[in-house]
């Protein structure tokens, strides 16, 4: 048994997909390697993403220490940038290798 966050996986297969699974969070994960954006950036590279769903997507991913909301408030508007920390950086190769296969599936 692998346990993350409180909760437990039956494998450390299933613990990964728990954390980076769905549909979007890998995307987000992917869009974030180059470096922090905003929200607002984040939806032009994902347009057909909701934004309800991207909101309680980032919300997961930074509650499982995947990435990190940094708000900046020091003259309006408020401004907010989202990165990964140091947990979601270890998951570039992954995510490398995910978007590799994508691109080889492609061209099948």
């Amino acid at each position: 048994m692998h346990t993350f966050k409180g909760k437990e996986y039956p494998c450390c297969t299933s613990l990964t997909m728990g954390v980076i699974g769905g549909k979007w969070k890998t995307v987000i994960i992917y869009h974030l390697i180059e470096g922090p954006l905003r929200y607002s950036e984040l939806r032009k590279q994902m347009p057909s993403v909701t934004e309800r769903t991207l909101s309680l997507q980032l919300k997961t991913l930074e509650s499982d220490g995947i990435i990190d909301r940094k708000v900046y408030t020091t003259k309006p508007p408020l401004k907010v940038e989202y990165m990964l920390t140091d947990l979601g950086k270890s998951l570039i190769p992954l995510i490398n290798a995910i978007a590799e296969w994508g691109r080889k599936a492609d061209e099948v």
